[in-house]
C-alpha cells in the first residue's frame, strides 16, 4: 500500500469516526441497544471539574471523585474552561479520547504488522458500536482506555527506538489515575517488561535482545518515574481521601471475594453483558490471535505478548473485582481489535505454507479452554438472551462450558497427533468477511440508535435550570446527573459515601431531586431505601415539577420535591 493510499484511507476512517462521535452529541445514550451507560452518572463524575469552572473551588460537598480520577477531572475542567459548562462540553473529552485511541491503535499496528491490517483495525475500532457510545458519554472509561492504547502503541514502537517505551510507562500510570481499574494493565506492562529482561539474560540468540532489553528498562523507568511524581504531588498530600475513594469505597464495599463468588463472576463473563456478543466475529479472530501468539511465545514480540497479558490479566481483574458491570468490558475492545487485525496480517504474509501450533496437549487445553468458553458463551448468549435477561444463567453456562471442554479436548487430541496447524486463509476472503460482518453490524446498530435517538436528559436539565436560580442547593445523586445544563449546586448522596452521614440534616437544601419512574430512588437502586428514607424524614414534602428523562427501556421520570415548604429554616426558604 502506498503512502498516499494509506493517508487517504486513514483520513476517511477518522472522518467517519468523528462523525459517529460528534453528531447529536447532546443525545441520550442508547436504551434500546443499551451498552451499559448510566446517564445520570455523567454529572456525578464531572462534579469537581464543574465546581472549579463555576464556583472557583474543587470541593463543594463530600463527594469528590477527583481522588479517583484526577486525570479525567483535569481534562474535563479544561473543556469547561475552554467551552463552558454543558453536556456536549463534558462529552468532548471522551470523544477526543476515542479518536486518540483509534490513532494509537493504528500507529501500533503499523509498527507491529503492516498498513492494511492497521487500517482494518482502525476501521473496526472507529465503528465499534459499544466503543462509539462510550466515547459519547462523559465517563472515565474512554479516557482510561485511550491511555492504555497509547501505552501499548508506544511499547510496540519501542522496537524501533527503545526510549519511546518510557511513554508507555507514563501512559499506563495516566490510565491508573484516570480510573484505578487500569491497574491490570500496569501489572501486564510491568510483567512483560520483566519477561523481556529475563529472556534477554537467558538467551543471547533472541532477535535484537539488546534492543528489547533497553525498551524494557525504559518502560520500567517510565512507570517508576510517573508513579513517583504523581505519588509525591497528588497521592501523598491527599492520602486519606485517596485511600478512602480507591480502597474503602471501590474495593471493600464490593461483593464477597469467596471462592464461590469468584467462580460465579468467572462464569458470568460471556453472558452478563453484551459487548463480547456484539463484536463476536472480532472476538473469534482475537482468540485465534491469542493462540497464535502463545504458539510462538519464545519468538513473539513484546507488544504481541502484552496483548495476551492485557486480555488475560484484565479478565482476571473482572473475576476478582466485578464482572457484572458493563463499563468494565470497554477496555478489552481495542485489545481484541488489535489481535483480530494481526490474524489478518498473518493471513496476508503466510503464503502457501502451513504452521504448526501447540504440540503439548496440556498447554492446548489451558489456552484453548477459557478462550473457547468466552467465544462459545458469547454466541450462546444471543440464543438464550431471554433466559439470561431473567437472571437465569444455568443453561447458558453449562452448555457453553460443555462445548468449550469438547473444543479444548479436540484441540488437545489434534496436538497429541501433531495435526494441529494453521492454514492461511485467502487474504481477500478474510478481509471481506471481517469488514462485512463486523463493520456491517456496527453500522446497523448505530443506524438503529440514530433512528430512535432522543434528547430528553439534556432538555430536562435545561428545564430544571429555568425553574431554579443559579446557586440553588439541591439534594440527591440525580441532582448531580441533571446539573450539566444549569447552575444548581448539587449535594451528592451515595450509599455510605458522599453526603450520606448528614443526609437527614441538610435543611439548607430546600429541594431533593430523584426518580419516581421506574421507581422512587432508582438512581440509588443498590440501596433502594436510601432516597425513600430521606423523603420519609420530610412528611410534608410536595412534588413541584416533573421531568421526562431517558434511562431505561421503559418510561422514566424525574421529580423535583420541595422537602418541607412550610417548615424549613428561614435561610433555606429563598
Amino acid at each position: 500500500m502506498t503512502r498516499r493510499t494509506f493517508a487517504a484511507v486513514l483520513l476517511a476512517i477518522f472522518a467517519i469516526a468523528s462523525l459517529m462521535r460528534i453528531a447529536w452529541l447532546r443525545a441520550d445514550p442508547p436504551t434500546l441497544d443499551a451498552v451499559g451507560i448510566v446517564w445520570h452518572d455523567e454529572g456525578a463524575w464531572v462534579h469537581n471539574a464543574r465546581n472549579r469552572a463555576l464556583w472557583g473551588t474543587w470541593r463543594t460537598d463530600n463527594w469528590n471523585p477527583v481522588f479517583i480520577a484526577p486525570v479525567f477531572t483535569a481534562l474535563e475542567y479544561g473543556s469547561f474552561r475552554a467551552f463552558g459548562v454543558g453536556t456536549w462540553q463534558a462529552r468532548v473529552v471522551p470523544v477526543a479520547s476515542g479518536l486518540l485511541a483509534i490513532f494509537a491503535l493504528i500507529a501500533g499496528l503499523v509498527t507491529l504488522v503492516e498498513r492494511r491490517a492497521a487500517l482494518l483495525g482502525g476501521a473496526l475500532l472507529a465503528t465499534n458500536y459499544a466503543f462509539v457510545m462510550w466515547n459519547r458519554a462523559a465517563l472515565m472509561e474512554s479516557t482510561m482506555t485511550a491511555c492504555i492504547v497509547v501505552a501499548w502503541a508506544a511499547y510496540a514502537s519501542s522496537a524501533r527506538k527503545p526510549s519511546i517505551a518510557a511513554v508507555a510507562g507514563v501512559a499506563a500510570v495516566a490510565a491508573w489515575f484516570t480510573k484505578a481499574s487500569a491497574a491490570f494493565f500496569v501489572a501486564a506492562l510491568a510483567l512483560d517488561a520483566t519477561v523481556t529482561l529475563v529472556r534477554g539474560w537467558q538467551s543471547r540468540g533472541h532477535p535484537d535482545p539488546g534492543l528489547d532489553r533497553r525498551a524494557a528498562w525504559w518502560t520500567l523507568a517510565g512507570l517508576t518515574a510517573a508513579f513517583a511524581i504523581v505519588g509525591a504531588l497528588f497521592v501523598a498530600p491527599h492520602w486519606t481521601d485517596y485511600q478512602f475513594y480507591n480502597w474503602q469505597m471501590t474495593v471493600t464495599r464490593k461483593p464477597s471475594y469467596s471462592l464461590h463468588d469468584l467462580a460465579v463472576r468467572a462464569s458470568w463473563l460471556p453472558f452478563v453483558q453484551g459487548i463480547f456478543s456484539r463484536m463476536w466475529f472480532v472476538l473469534l479472530l482475537a482468540a485465534v490471535g491469542i493462540v497464535g501468539v502463545v504458539t510462538r511465545w519464545t519468538s513473539a514480540r513484546p507488544a504481541e505478548r502484552l496483548l495476551v497479558f492485557w486480555v488475560f490479566i484484565g479478565l482476571a481483574e473482572l473475576v476478582v473485582h466485578d464482572s457484572g458491570n458493563e463499563r468494565r468490558y470497554v477496555m478489552f475492545i481495542p485489545a481484541f481489535t488489535a489481535l483480530a487485525s494481526m490474524v489478518v496480517s498473518w493471513a496476508m504474509a503466510a503464503g502457501p505454507t502451513t504452521r504448526r501450533l501447540l504440540r503439548s496437549p496440556a498447554l492446548v487445553a489451558v489456552v484453548v479452554l477459557p478462550l473457547a468458553f468466552l467465544v462459545i458463551g458469547s454466541a450462546v448468549r444471543t440464543v438464550l438472551i431471554h433466559q439470561i435477561e431473567a437472571n437465569d444463567f444455568k443453561l447458558a453456562v453449562r452448555l457453553s462450558a460443555a462445548l468449550a471442554v469438547v473444543t479444548a479436548a479436540l484441540a488437545a487430541w489434534l496436538a497429541s497427533r501433531d495435526r494441529l496447524a494453521v492454514r492461511p486463509l485467502p487474504v481477500h476472503a478474510l478481509s471481506t468477511a471481517c469488514c462485512l460482518l463486523a463493520l456491517g453490524w456496527n453500522t446497523f446498530e448505530y443506524g438503529r440508535w440514530v433512528s430512535h435517538r432522543t434528547q430528553e436528559n439534556s432538555d430536562a436539565s435545561r428545564a430544571l435550570g429555568q425553574l431554579l436560580p443559579a446557586g440553588t442547593v439541591v439534594q440527591g445523586k440525580l441532582a448531580n446527573g441533571m446539573s450539566l445544563e444549569n447552575r444548581i449546586r448539587p449535594i451528592f448522596v451515595g450509599n455510605g459515601f458522599g453526603n450520606y452521614d448528614d443526609r437527614l440534616r441538610r435543611d439548607d437544601a430546600r429541594y431533593i431531586l430523584t426518580y419516581d419512574l421506574p421507581q422512587i430512588g432508582y438512581e440509588s437502586s443498590v440501596n433502594s431505601g436510601l432516597i425513600q428514607g430521606i423523603l420519609d424524614h420530610y412528611p410534608r414534602r410536595r412534588v413541584i415539577a416533573t421531568f421526562v428523562v431517558d434511562e431505561t427501556p421503559g418510561p422514566d421520570r424525574a421529580v423535583l420535591i420541595d422537602k418541607e415548604p412550610d417548615g424549613l429554616p428561614a435561610h433555606a426558604r429563598d
